[in-house]
């Protein structure tokens, strides 16, 4: 790796800066395209398992690509398909609910001749600067990207060979299991459509063919519940023929021949019958069949090309340790990027890049502490379209929480379950409610439980936070009979009732870093006032004699039930209070209020000491929000990467600080496997994806930890912050062998960069989209010369920079006496060659 370090005149255009206005420049100079290709998959040898395929994605739908000797093989996923929901009485077995999946699709290119994809002419590379993923093969070579313009993957094959091959693009169900259907069987083999039962629940799978195209659609039904899917392909350029392969594929099949035509896929997803997804499928092929695959292929690189303008972090050391954290830092963007822009966030287990059809541990349920673990502090990376997902699936069940925080809990505001189906809790009968809340709240024994209640919760899922105090159990004469896990009507998610709070204090902190007051109006600051209702009004948060509240029959995390002022509890109340008196004010709303939360918040029994909590729960215990003793937590007292798990496999740090970088380089780790019979053991593939949660459920949450940690270390801008006086800090306890620099979203809308070269701070630019002022740790001891329009204005010393700025200003500080020099990044040498001895 050559560095660089040279002056240069300001009005050189920087590039790392993120899409700064007309006339705005950066001194920090990176290649980011060159930068981002040392983060590029790239194999010499086909992936040994479909979970090591590449992934593409547009954020709504998409897919690992992996290979066979005669095919390329997709799984097509979305993050708007469910397959049930919270009402559902069919899938009362752990992980036996699924969703999320639309189809197989498989790209046959060699028949009877020679295989393709193998031998020493292969080769299959993930470019992330612009989204395209290329395989060689033998005589053949295939491309392929999913477009943001639509919901389309293109792939081009371009055949080389001598004899080219017919190639085949065939449309496969999910599930193909034929099941009898009383009167039914004729007509669904005349509509080519399969039926599979599943107690009460229905999914139906259809294929059809017309001129030039083949589709497959899927319909969930469960009483009320409607949900559907579509897949729909053809080919452009190139003579094809679609024909039913069989029951459950239908096939495309173009015509041989040299040279290149392209091969769309698009999909749909609708909730309602009305709006079918077939007709919003071929929707979306017919735009992009009047396209060529050149120009989709250049409006997906420009799509990609602005999403990495908008933030970077650059690292470096003579080791290539930080250079290995790099570019998975920059692949987890790449990954969220590709996978969260839709109506809902992709699971946190297979994300959108499932392979195994409808398996897939854990279900289909949103689980929150492996949500979060994705998008703490993401909106760092001046992204915040990328965590909205978050916020939209949250918001989507706001009345179904509100309806059971009164319904289960006999309490006010909002109760978001830990685990929970896309549309919330469900509207449960009034006696059931009645009685289930008497149980979760322990003014019942539950041996006492009626023989109704039973009955009705018999057949829900046991995964669900509601229903969460029963194991899996055995058949009996013909029934699936549960057992209890022994602990009455407590279970690892059951009596969780912080996930509200803590979506409320995600929407503080993108708030606090956009300064977005509408968007926080409507939809941050209900999660707060809903979370701090609730627990304001929760029967058992009681005073004891001497006046303090106590909570009582709750569960710290997974772990501690049935406790007593539980410590994760007891943090959430700890920072919701506060942040919900200080978010009222400063939207002026709900000061009546103000007095009873101040109330609590005052003789609440004491938080627990920070990384003192023991919950050995996922759920990290926090310190309050804006208190003395998250204010003073220095940077040694908290892992830098949220969800780092500890086990073999890990890579030892290099040179000084060893400790310190021990916290970057440990999500690297495999960690502990949940349920490894029968699966292959934990890995992480080449693709970085980690098998840790089971088959199925593929995850990238150790890399999503290094990106939280990454942005704090390099920026620590208080997000969380209620007063606001707290001063932002750059490279925080950040070794001094490594080189970095950074273009990141500071609180208060400011977009700050800044370098690290040597253990020295060359220069910090600040961009200020709002105007206002700005406090900044002094990085040098000499004090700092603070340049507007590249002109000297004032000098500035002490601990703490105050820099006032206007509306679109670009500042730039430098030590106290110098000038600005730009500082240029290059990267000559690949990633993959300096970081390969770092691999586990």
């Amino acid at each position: 790796m050559r560095r660089l370090v040279r002056s240069c005149q300001i009005a050189l255009a920087g590039l790392l800066a993120a899409a700064p206005p007309a006339g705005a420049q950066s001194l920090i100079r990176v290649d980011r395209r060159a930068h981002i290709a040392r983060a590029d998959l790239d194999y010499a040898t086909p992936a040994a398992r479909p979970e090591e395929g590449m992934p593409i994605g547009n954020g709504r739908m998409g897919s690992l690509i992996w290979t066979t000797p005669s095919a390329l093989k997709l799984q097509i996923n979305r993050v708007d398909v469910h397959a049930m929901d919270s009402t559902t009485f069919s899938f009362p077995r752990a992980d036996s609910d699924y969703g999320y999946g639309c189809g197989f699709v498989d790209i046959t290119v060699a028949g009877a001749g020679a295989d393709v994809f193998s031998g020493s002419g292969f080769h299959q590379h993930l470019s992330l600067y612009d989204g395209l993923m290329t395989a060689r093969g033998d005589g053949l070579v295939a491309r392929a990207f999913a477009w943001p313009g639509g919901d389309v993957m293109a792939i081009e094959v371009d055949d080389r060979r001598a004899q080219p091959d017919a190639i085949t693009v065939d449309l496969r169900m999910l599930r193909y299991q034929g099941q009898y259907a009383p009167g039914r069987t004729a007509e669904l083999a005349r509509n080519h459509s399969v039926v599979f039962r599943t107690a009460a629940h229905t999914a139906t799978s259809t294929i059809g063919v017309e001129v030039g195209r083949i589709m497959l659609t899927q319909e969930y039904r469960e009483g009320a519940f409607y949900d559907s899917s579509a897949v729909a392909i053809a080919a452009i350029g190139r003579p094809a023929r679609a024909r039913y392969l069989n029951q459950t594929t239908v096939q495309l099949a173009a015509s041989p021949g040299r040279g290149r035509f392209t091969i769309l896929i698009a999909s749909a997803a609708s909730d309602k019958p009305s709006a079918g997804a077939a007709a919003i499928a071929i929707e979306a092929l017919k735009k992009a069949e009047g396209r060529t695959f050149e120009s989709l292929l250049q409006e997906t690189a420009g799509w990609w090309a602005d999403f990495w303008s908008k933030s970077g972090v650059y690292l470096h050391s003579a080791s290539g340790q930080a250079d290995f954290i790099e570019a998975n830092y920059d692949y987890f963007l790449y990954l969220m990027g590709s996978s969260s822009r839709g109506a809902f966030p992709p699971r946190f287990g297979g994300m959108l890049w499932q392979t195994d059809g409808d398996m897939s541990r854990w279900g289909s349920q949103y689980w929150w502490a492996n949500t979060i673990a994705y998008y703490a502090n993401l909106t760092a990376a001046n992204r915040p379209e990328i965590v909205d997902p978050v916020f939209r699936l949250y918001t989507g069940m706001h009345d179904a929480a509100a309806l059971a925080a009164r319904q289960q809990w006999g309490s006010q505001g909002i109760w978001i379950p830990e685990t929970t189906f896309f549309n919330g809790p469900e509207r449960l009968p009034d006696a059931i409610a009645a009685e289930l809340q008497d149980l979760v709240l322990a003014r019942k024994p539950f041996e006492q439980r009626s023989p109704g209640f039973d009955a009705f919760a018999e057949n829900k899922n046991r995964h669900n936070s509601r229903w969460n105090y029963r194991a899996d159990g055995t058949w009996e004469q013909g029934r699936y009979v549960f057992a209890s896990k022994g602990t009455g009507i407590f279970g690892h998610t059951s009596h969780i009732l912080g996930v509200a709070a803590r979506v409320g204090a995600l929407a503080w902190q993108r708030y606090q870093l956009t300064g977005d007051t509408d968007w926080f109006r409507a939809q941050g600051y209900p999660f707060i006032r809903g979370a701090v209702e609730f627990y304001r009004n929760f029967p058992n948060l009681q005073k004891d004699s001497s006046g303090v509240y106590h909570i009582n029959h709750t569960n710290s995390g997974e772990s501690a039930w049935d406790s007593r002022d539980a410590s994760y509890e007891v943090s959430c109340m700890h920072m919701i209070f506060p942040l919900a008196i200080r978010a009222s004010e400063v939207l002026g709303v709900d000061a009546n209020l103000q007095p009873a939360w101040k109330e609590v918040q005052e003789h609440l029994v004491p938080a627990p000491a920070r990384g003192r909590c023991g919950t050995g729960s996922e759920i990290a215990d926090e310190p309050p929000t804006g208190s003395a003793s998250s204010r003073a937590a220095s940077s040694d007292d908290r892992p830098y990467g949220a969800f780092v798990y500890n086990g073999e496999g890990a890579i030892e740090p290099i040179g000084p600080e060893a400790d310190l970088k021990r916290r970057f380089l440990g999500f690297t780790r495999l960690g502990s496997f949940i349920d490894p019979q029968g699966s292959g053991g934990p890995q992480v593939f080449r693709n970085r994806l980690r098998l840790r949660e089971g088959p199925g459920a593929i995850d990238a949450e150790h890399i999503a930890g290094l990106a939280t940690g990454l942005h704090t270390s390099m920026l620590n801008s208080h997000p969380e912050s209620l007063t606001n006086e707290e001063a932002m800090s750059l490279f925080n306890g950040w070794p001094k062998d490594w080189d970095a620099a950074f273009v990141l979203l500071a609180r208060g809308d400011f977009i700050i960069s800044a370098a690290q070269k040597d253990g020295r701070v060359p220069l910090v630019e600040i961009r200020s989209r709002l105007g206002g002022p700005l406090l900044l740790e002094n990085p040098w001891a000499s004090g700092a010369s603070v340049y507007r329009n590249g002109q000297r204005r004032e000098d500035l010393s002490g601990r703490t920079l105050a820099i006032a700025t206007t509306k679109d200003e670009t500042v730039v500080l430098v030590p106290r006496g110098s000038t600005p020099d730009a500082v240029e990044f290059d990267a000559a040498e690949t990633f993959h060659r300096r970081a390969a001895r770092l691999r586990p």
